[in-house]
């Protein structure tokens, strides 16, 4: 199961990792201001946000216990075919108006903004039962890491990347998803 809890927190972390590139990008004095900066907002809300969607999920359990699996795959899926269908989109990526800000407002926005999918995913880990005391310091973990990391090789990197880290994000999740189905529709 941790290397699932690691392939998931890897996949969540992506939308973060790609904010924290273009902030990178962006930034010209201060990098490695930008890159804790960027680390830690958005470690800090991947961590809150699976939290709660455990919680939630949690919650309602007993209801739903016969057909958890379904509402993992469908969560995952759903959230992973979003990124795919965002990296592959011509369109640019609208959630970083100016990459510049690293103000707590624009930081909290962005926080929340790429955090959406790690709600979703806690959901999810309730329906599986998954020990939280490893998932979530794994999240914040890998957050903490490809933010800080993407936000110091963002000239490096480029825009052009961008898409291909949400693309890896995506798919991860979506063959989680799929996993999660076959698993507990043959076994």
């Amino acid at each position: 199961m941790i290397l699932e809890i690691i392939l998931i927190a890897i996949g969540v972390s992506m939308d973060a990792c790609a904010v924290s590139i273009c902030k990178g990008l962006a930034c010209h004095e201060k990098p490695k201001k930008t890159a804790l900066l960027c680390g830690i907002w958005f470690s800090v809300f991947q961590m809150l946000m699976p939290l709660v969607g455990y919680l939630i999920g949690s919650v309602f359990a007993s209801y739903i216990e016969s057909f958890d699996h379904w509402i993992a795959f469908v969560l995952l899926v759903f959230i992973g075919g979003k990124m795919l269908k965002d990296a592959l989109s011509k369109e640019p990526p609208d959630e970083d108006d100016d990459p510049h800000d690293l103000s707590p407002t624009k930081m909290l926005v962005l926080a929340i903004a790429t955090s959406i999918d790690a709600l979703a995913v806690g959901v999810s880990f309730a329906m599986i039962e998954t020990n939280m005391f490893i998932a979530i310091p794994t999240i914040g973990f890998c957050t903490f890491l490809l933010s800080f990391v993407g936000a110091l090789a963002g000239k490096k990197i480029g825009e052009k990347h961008h898409k291909k880290a949400t693309f890896a994000g995506g798919l991860i999740l979506v063959l989680m998803g799929v996993k999660i189905l076959v698993e507990h529709l043959l076994f």
